[in-house]
């Protein structure tokens, strides 16, 4: 992403209400940033904004971070919260999202263990070439941060437009243990998916006909247990259906048309 400096940029410094500037200060007090104890949720490299910006406007009762590593993406991402609050909310205030300058390799260094509750990974460079595997967010390095960070509800939601990188992710989150649900290989097959909020790229991408990869990868113990309580609910279901269904079928006069069948 090119990014061009602008004359009369408004100081980070000067947006302690909204920019979080060092992070690892902060490790361990988030919660006391936000002055309640909702869930925490992070999307690490945030771009514009845009995703970050609307989820803390449709969620207020979510704390909500948005990392990146360039100065101007945060100037952006301010821009478009504070607009985005005054706009819809009438409020000058963004009170559940903070935009934090930092690099995921020291995601350990800003969050204590179970600080966080959801990880959002938004069309993140996928990094193509092998010998770059290490820097791609699913590598098993990563995962392995996301674990130690994430609670007992942790998960994390993964969204591309590489099919290489969807492919690499599969195997990546497989080869750590974890548990997948909401898999999808064309997300917006059947148009834009309402219930969730889209990226610039993927609102971009969509509009070309590009199918968008996601999935989401159950990491806390509780998270884990109401997935495998859904799922044994599912095929519970589905077994007593099963023989209604058949018996309906036994039932079910013969047409002239089913017959030819």
């Amino acid at each position: 992403m090119r990014l061009r400096g602008k004359k009369n940029r408004v100081s980070l410094e000067s947006q302690t209400d909204l920019v979080v500037l060092e992070p690892k200060k902060l490790k361990g007090k988030w919660h006391e940033l936000f002055g309640n104890d909702n869930p925490i949720h992070i999307e690490l490299g945030m771009g514009k904004g845009q995703f970050i910006s609307r989820m803390s406007a449709n969620h207020p009762h979510i704390n909500y971070l948005g990392m990146d590593m360039f100065d101007e993406l945060l100037r952006i991402g301010s821009r478009k919260a504070r607009t985005l609050w005054k706009e819809e909310k009438n409020s000058d205030e963004v009170p559940n999202l903070f935009l934090v300058r930092g690099n995921v390799e020291h995601l350990e260094e800003m969050f204590e263990p179970g600080e966080l509750e959801r990880i959002y990974l938004n069309f993140s460079d996928p990094w193509p070439k092998s010998k770059h595997a290490k820097r791609r967010l699913t590598y098993h390095r990563f995962l392995s941060m996301y674990k130690n960070v994430l609670n007992e509800r942790g998960e994390i939601h993964f969204k591309t437009d590489s099919l290489s990188l969807f492919e690499f992710s599969l195997n990546s989150f497989s080869d750590s243990q974890l548990q997948m649900k909401n898999i999808s290989l064309d997300l917006h097959r059947n148009g834009l998916r309402e219930d969730l909020v889209l990226t610039e790229y993927e609102t971009k991408f969509s509009g070309q006909g590009m199918p968008i990869y996601r999935l989401e990868a159950v990491i806390g113990s509780e998270a884990i247990r109401e997935h495998r309580s859904r799922v044994a609910e599912a095929m519970e279901k589905s077994k007593r259906r099963a023989p209604d269904e058949d018996a309906a079928e036994k039932d079910e006069p013969v047409t002239e048309a089913s017959s030819e069948e």
